[in-house]
Order: structure tokens, then C-alpha cells, then sequence
């Protein structure tokens, strides 16, 4: 039939109409394609239809891929003798080879093709992510070569494999960093399918790499809480699953101890930033993959691109860095009980006394923060925002670490002797910790989605900053020691200045989340170099049993870990927007 006949095609079943308009050029847009759907009479249903079986079909991929892998990790701890970490390298190698034949066929081919990248979401890919990227990135780097040089000292009883997957890691960290730096913004227009199954591809490699990262790293805590109540001959076969951990009494020894406990320590401090890396890789590459076919329309363009500057911020700073400096004292002195000998009951005392203190801070200005938000005039952003909603569901399902194993804490702790100090401390800190947590999301959920605040252009703020240009125009010229001082004092006083120009809610919005910034940064260095006293007090772990407590902690304080650094990353934008 001509295309100037007037008879209509029936519609699809399947399709369904769309309330947005495509655009006016049709000439550069790639519209998707399914065999399924190849009857939709609209172009633009068709391609609605094709996008969502594209991303069905690309999610299963990832599926199985994860399945099969995590199979084969959980089959290594069970069952070491029949599947050894060797095949589990091996497995691993094999999919990252596959990624990065993708990831250079996309930069090579696919994003180089006309018309190729005709949007890029303005939302995705902030700096503070891309910079999270870039330096957990250098870190696994660095940790890789502490594992080759390790694994080089004691080639003549260790297999080649240990030191070709560190090198083939180092390879694939730093495509995949170029990679995300460079196209977390990409809106790709083609080869859609074939994209979002590369994407799936390696989300699933790194989800892998992050399960495997995180269960050696579980191990080797429940190894250590466990040496001062287990034979040293059962310790020894534990830590000979462990590749870094090996103990002397095992037959291949390190010839020059010095070189190997400098590779070995590196590696156990470097291990946390490997950890965090898969995760944030996998949140860039899942946004990636949610804008894969996606057309962004003019008003979605922000047309004010807040950035980071530390002004207007007192008070925040200053509790924040004390809280950072008393913190890091405290994980200091439990880190050296920990690591010398048991730790105490005094220990055990102080470590939650501070959270006890820290915690109530922070739940008031979460609430303080989300009342404000209530009584401001900022509309409410209800463009489509797949960062925005991942940021959300990352937010939601990470807190449930830490909420989960507070449960079970207080469910210990009621049905043993609540009555006891230890015990009501423990107690009082897994109550805030939820109470923490809930307040804490509802305040960033709420700040995300809504507008940023416009930028005052009133006479007053122009005249502060021709005072600025003329100071900046003045430190040009040679000044002396008093002149020097002069100018920081008008410094100083220009800050204060620009810090009282601002209304009462903003002000409160940038101390609030600004200290709850810093707050989350110290709550994430603790656990993550090694204070577990969920491990190590005894309470939970004699009153579930060791295995099932150990599941537990093994489930939640990797989340937990991760709700700190996704946390600031939300305040931060908050901080900006404000």
C-alpha cells in the first residue's frame, strides 16, 4: 500500500501512547528498534516499546552473569577444594577481557558515530563522583601493585595466576576510570541494545569484583576477632584462604619478611577504597545505562550550575571537625587494643559513649534541616532525573544494613541483661543508629528534590564584589607583614560579611549540612580501617551463634560502609543547592 493512502494500520497491542513530543529535527534521531514491536504504527511508540525490551533483555544478561559468579564465590568458600579462588581469578578475568573489549569499542567506535551523543544529562556525573571514581581508583591501583609484588616474592610456590589477574585489574581500573571521567553524561542515540548489554556486562563484573573484594574482607575480620579464642593451629588454616593473611606456619614462606609485611599492610589499608570503588563504578555505569536512548528536552537544562564553595558556613566546620578529631582519637585507642591484645570493657565503653553523643547531633540537625526545607518557598523538582532516583534507592537499601543489624542487636541485648552498662550502651546506640539513619535519608530525599535556591544579584552583593575585585587588585602589589595582616583581616571580615548576607534558612541549611558531611566521613573511616566491635564484644555473637551472626555483620556492614560515603555525597549537593 502507497504511503499516501489514507487507511491507518491497526496500533499494538503492546504500545502505548506517550505524552512527550519528539523533536522538531527527526533527521538525527535513531529511533529504537525491536523485532517485537516492529508493528506499532507511531514511531515514537515503537520506540517506547523498544527501549523498555532493550532494557529487559540487557538486565537479564546481568542477572545470570551475577548468579554464575556468585555461585562460583560462594562454591569457594564452601567448598574450596572443588572451585579454588584460582578459578574464581580465572571467571572474573575472563568477563573484565569481554568489558574491556566493549568499553573500547564504545570510546573507539560507537560514541564517534554521527549524531551519536546529542544530549548529555547535566545531573549525572558530578564532580564529587567522578573525583570518588578517579581516587579510589588510584588507591586499587596501588593495592594491585602491592598484591603483584607479593605474589612476585613467592613465585616459586605460588601460581602464575595470582600475579596475571592483579595486572589484567590494573588494565581494566584504568579504561574504566577514563571511561566513566570522560562519558557519565553520555546520552548515547545508537547501537542502543548493544550498549546497554555492554553496560549490564561490566555493572555485573563489578558487582562481582565487589562481592569477592567483600567477602575476603569479612573473613578476614571474623579471623581476627576469632585469634584470641581459637587454637593457633585452627587460625592457620583459616588465614590460608585468605592470600595476603597467610600464616608462617604454612609452606610457603616469605623469604624477606620486611618487604612482605610492608606489601601486606598496604594491601589491608588500601582494601576499604577497592570495596567502595566497584560501588560508585556501578552506580555512574547505571545512570549510564538509564540514559542510553534518552532525549532531554531545553527547560530540563539547567541554566545555573551551583558549584562548591565553602562560604556562608561557621559553626558546621567548626563541630565538624571536632567530631572528626575526638572520632579519630577514639578509633586510634580501640585500634590499638584491638590489634595488641582483646580489647576492654573500657574500650568497648568509650567506642559507644561516642557514638551515643555524635548521633543525637546529628538526628536533631537532620530534623532541623527537613523542617526548614518544609518552611521554604523552593519548588519541587519533578523532572525526570534517573541520578536523582538512584541516589534515592542507593539511600534506602544501604541504610538497611545498618537498621537490620541494630534489630538484632536490641533483640539480643532485651532477651540477655539489658540492666548491665555495656549492654544499655549498646542498646541506646542501636536505637539512635535508626533513628539516625530514618532521619537522616528523609532529610537528603527531601533536599534532593528540590530546586536550588537563585543566586542574589541585588546592589549590595554587586558592591561586595567590586570590593573583592579591588582587594584581588591590591594583593597584586608587594605588601609588608602589616599590610599582609591588614588584608587577611579584611578577608576575615569580607567572609563574615557575606556570611550574615544570607537568610536565617540558608544559613542553617549550609552548618547543617556541612557538619553532617563531616559526621559521615568520620562515621566512615571508623568501620572501614577496622573498628568492629560489633565482632568483638561478644554480646550478639554468643546469643545467635557464631555463623549466623557472622551472615549477619557479613550482610550489613558492607552497606553500612557505603551508606557513609553515598551520604555525603547527598549532603554535599545539598550543601551546593542551598
Amino acid at each position: 500500500m502507497s504511503g499516501n493512502s489514507t487507511s491507518r494500520q491497526k496500533p499494538c497491542r503492546h504500545c502505548k501512547s506517550i505524552s512527550a513530543s519528539a523533536p522538531t529535527d527527526t533527521s538525527t534521531i535513531h529511533y529504537e528498534k525491536f523485532w517485537l514491536y516492529r508493528h506499532c504504527s507511531s514511531v515514537q511508540q515503537r520506540d517506547r516499546q523498544a527501549q523498555k525490551a532493550g532494557q529487559l533483555f540487557s538486565g537479564l544478561l546481568a542477572m545470570n552473569v551475577v548468579f554464575l559468579g556468585s555461585a562460583f564465590i560462594s562454591s569457594m568458600i564452601f567448598n574450596h577444594v572443588a572451585i579454588t579462588l584460582a578459578d574464581v581469578w580465572i571467571l572474573l578475568s575472563i568477563l573484565k577481557v569481554l568489558c574491556l573489549c566493549w568499553i573500547i569499542y564504545y570510546l573507539l567506535g560507537t560514541s564517534r558515530q554521527p549524531h551519536a551523543v546529542l544530549y548529555r544529562d547535566s545531573h549525572a556525573g558530578p564532580t564529587w563522583i567522578r573525583g570518588s571514581v578517579l581516587l579510589f581508583g588510584s588507591f586499587s591501583i596501588l593495592l594491585n601493585v602491592f598484591q603483584i609484588g607479593y605474589s612476585a616474592i613467592l613465585t616459586h610456590c605460588e601460581s602464575s595466576v595470582q600475579i596475571v589477574f592483579p595486572s589484567i585489574e590494573i588494565i581494566f581500573i584504568c579504561i574504566q576510570v577514563f571511561f566513566l571521567w570522560h562519558h557519565s553524561k553520555d546520552c548515547i542515540q545508537v547501537q542502543h541494545n548493544f550498549t546497554r548489554c555492554g553496560l549490564m556486562l561490566t555493572i555485573a563484573t563489578n558487582l562481582l569484583l565487589w562481592l569477592l573484594a567483600v567477602t575476603n574482607d569479612t573473613i578476614h575480620t571474623a579471623i581476627e576477632s576469632q585469634l584470641h579464642e581459637l587454637e593457633p593451629q585452627f587460625a592457620g588454616k583459616a588465614l590460608f584462604s585468605h592470600p595476603y593473611l597467610r600464616n608462617e606456619t604454612t609452606s610457603c614462606k616469605c623469604p624477606n619478611t620486611t618487604i612482605c609485611e610492608v606489601f601486606q599492610k598496604g594491601y589491608i589499608l588500601l582494601y576499604p577504597f577497592n570495596t567502595e570503588y566497584y560501588l560508585i563504578c556501578c552506580s555512574v555505569l547505571y545512570v549510564i545505562w538509564k540514559n542510553v536512548g534518552r532525549r532531554i528536552s531545553h527547560h530540563h537544562v539547567p541554566h545555573i550550575k551551583p558549584k562548591f564553595k565553602i562560604e556562608g558556613v561557621i559553626f558546621g566546620p567548626l563541630l565538624g571537625t571536632t567530631a572528626i578529631i575526638i572520632g579519630i582519637c577514639v578509633f586510634m585507642i580501640y585500634q590499638i587494643q584491638a590489634t595488641s591484645s582483646a580489647p576492654s570493657r573500657q574500650v568497648f565503653i568509650m567506642y559507644y559513649s561516642y557514638y551515643i553523643v555524635l548521633l543525637p547531633l546529628m538526628s536533631v540537625g537532620a530534623v532541623i534541616g527537613t523542617i526548614i526545607h518544609a518552611l521554604e518557598k523552593r519548588e519541587l523538582d519533578t523532572l525526570k532525573n534517573p541520578t536523582r532516583s538512584l541516589d534515592v534507592i542507593l539511600l534506602m537499601g544501604a541504610a538497611l544494613g545498618q537498621i537490620g543489624m541494630s534489630y538484632f542487636s536490641i533483640v539480643a541485648i532485651v532477651a540477655t541483661d539489658p540492666s548491665d552498662l555495656l549492654n544499655s550502651l549498646i542498646l541506646s546506640y542501636s536505637v539512635l543508629l535508626i533513628f539516625q539513619n530514618i532521619t537522616q535519608n528523609v532529610f537528603i530525599i527531601d533536599g534532593l528534590h528540590r530546586q536550588p535556591s537563585h543566586t542574589d544579584t541585588s546592589p549590595s552583593k554587586e558592591k561586595d564584589i567590586k570590593e573583592e575585585q579591588n582587594h584581588e587588585a591590591y594583593d597584586q602589589r608587594q605588601v609588608s607583614m602589616l599590610e599582609l595582616g591588614q588584608e587577611i583581616q579584611k578577608v576575615s571580615l569580607s567572609y563574615l560579611h557575606s556570611y550574615s548576607h544570607l537568610s536565617w534558612k540558608r544559613r542553617a541549611l549550609r552548618e547543617i549540612s556541612f557538619f553532617l558531611v563531616l559526621c559521615n566521613i568520620v562515621l566512615w573511616i571508623m568501620p572501614t580501617f577496622g573498628a568492629h566491635p560489633a565482632f568483638e564484644n561478644g554480646l550478639e555473637k554468643s546469643f545467635y551463634g557464631y555463623s549466623t551472626w557472622f551472615t549477619i555483620v557479613n550482610f550489613g556492614l558492607p552497606l553500612g560502609v557505603f551508606y557513609r560515603m553515598h551520604s555525603v555525597g547527598g549532603l554535599l549537593e545539598i550543601y551546593v543547592t542551598a
